[in-house]
């Protein structure tokens, strides 16, 4: 599975929730794509006030603070 998170640089929040990532990253076997939102308009737009964004495919796990149990919803559906 291939998650994504949305950033922005210098943003605290941001390098918080991809501190927490790093070892679910490895328990779960996710590749995480980076992408920082102040490259492209459309995605300022869209995610502006709510990152860091973490999403599956169209699918927003959680935002501003990194959420568990909604992570292990995405790998094990109740």
């Amino acid at each position: 599975m291939v998650l994504t998170l949305y950033i922005r640089s210098y943003c605290h929040l941001c390098e918080d929730m991809l501190q927490a990532l790093h070892p679910w990253k490895q328990k779960l076997g996710f590749e995480l794509n980076i992408i920082d939102i102040d490259d492209d308009p459309q995605l300022v737009e869209r995610y502006d006030t709510l990152i860091p964004v973490l999403m599956a495919g169209n699918i927003e796990i959680c935002h501003y603070f990194f959420d568990e149990k909604a992570l292990l919803q995405q790998f094990c559906p109740s």
